[in-house]
């Protein structure tokens, strides 16, 4: 049977639960569009970003281990699309328009800079006289401003509800870009659901490679009451399993206990809080997306091992170094000299009355770890060819 949109609203109006939010009532875009017969607003905005080109790039971003290392580790794409499987299925467990979760999540990270966050920690000191750099922020920026794909409008033209998921989906109250949404009110449980999900794949995916990588031991783990509760599990239902098939199994049940975690405490807080609209999520006064006083400490226990053992791991260490004197360089030389920079980019200090810095940091942080390294190496390494 073909659905058209009217009918795809109807199902959701059907189907998800009082406090999720439905298309049909979206605040709308920054400049009005026709609706389109065959999708809802919320699907139009998840194509819109899947077909960006900061969302390419982000398959050659670093997410720990930069892209050259090795073919198997993540990157910032499939940290994304990791991040997007477990959105979705907290959206579908908890009654919520998945199409909006899915939109926001999928969009979190197009500004985060090459060689992941210690290049934003880079780009932001040196971006502090201007205004600071937030990858956040930025994330909101590319899709308002940088991606340039509509004859009418800059940007993507995102309903309001994507756009203020995009920039509120973590911590919010003291981010400026956050100001134009209210920042008294909490955004969509559709947006509150990311920040969690995207600390679960994060946390399961970085044990994998870590384990992969020989970065992380069996013994680091030990630590985790999270990750032993995971592998006594997976040893007791797959005792003759090889170690390969034994991680892969340890790391999956560390996403189930996350996530069926998360999920019952939601609803838990909903049903405690008789949160029963949207309205309600907005003026709760706090996250309802949050893990239950039993997880939350073996979360912050698997965080630390990870900051002290993998985070910090010389290798780690090394790379977000050398990250760090590449992207400082690079923002100096085009301080200094803008016409190193491509003429699209100058151009709009002219066209659109934007400032040097800030044209610079959206430059550095458009590129891929590969794109930086090999500017650097045209600027700096005079047996390259520019």
């Amino acid at each position: 049977m073909l659905h058209n949109r009217a009918a795809l609203e109807e199902i959701e109006d059907r189907t998800l639960a009082p406090y999720a939010m439905r298309s049909q009532v979206s605040c709308g875009r920054r400049f009005p569009e026709p609706d389109h017969p065959m999708r809802t607003a919320f699907q139009r905005d998840r194509d819109r970003i899947i077909h960006s080109a900061a969302f390419r790039r982000l398959e050659y971003k670093t997410q720990v281990f930069v892209n050259h290392e090795g073919d198997y580790y993540r990157t910032r794409l499939t940290h994304t699309m990791e991040a997007a499987q477990i959105t979705r299925t907290l959206a579908r467990n908890l009654g919520l328009n998945g199409e909006l979760a899915e939109a926001v999540v999928l969009a979190h990270d197009l500004g985060h800079t090459p060689f992941g966050h210690a290049g934003e920690r880079v780009l932001n000191d040196l971006m502090t006289p201007y205004g600071g750099f937030d990858h956040n922020a930025q994330s909101l920026r590319t899709v308002d401003w940088i991606e340039v794909r509509y004859p009418a409008f800059r940007g993507l033209n995102l309903t309001f509800e994507v756009r203020e998921g995009i920039i509120k989906h973590s911590h919010f109250h003291d981010r400026p870009a956050a100001r134009e949404f209210d920042t008294s009110l909490y955004p969509c449980l559709e947006a509150q659901i990311v920040d969690l999900s995207d600390e679960i794949a994060y946390l399961a995916h970085d044990v994998d490679d870590g384990l992969k990588a020989q970065m992380l031991s069996l013994e680091d783990l030990s630590r985790s009451r999270l990750f032993c509760e995971a592998m006594a599990s997976t040893r007791a239902a797959y005792p003759d399993a090889d170690a390969r098939v034994t991680r892969y199994q340890t790391v999956i049940r560390m996403i189930d206990l996350m996530v069926t975690d998360l999920t019952n405490n939601i609803e838990a807080m909903i049903q405690a809080r008789a949160i029963g609209s949207i309205e309600a999520v907005r003026r709760a006064g706090m996250t309802l997306s949050a893990f239950s006083p039993a997880m939350e400490p073996m979360i912050a226990e698997m965080r630390q091992i990870m900051r002290e053992r993998l985070y910090h791991h010389y290798r780690v260490t090394r790379m977000t170094q050398k990250a760090g004197r590449v992207i400082e360089a690079l923002f100096k030389a085009y301080m200094s000299e803008p016409r190193q920079m491509p003429e699209h980019q100058l151009a709009r200090m002219e066209r659109d009355g934007e400032q040097l810095p800030r044209v610079i940091a959206d430059y550095i942080a458009g590129m891929t770890d590969r794109f930086a390294l090999d500017e650097y190496r045209k600027l700096f390494d005079p047996d390259e060819r520019v």
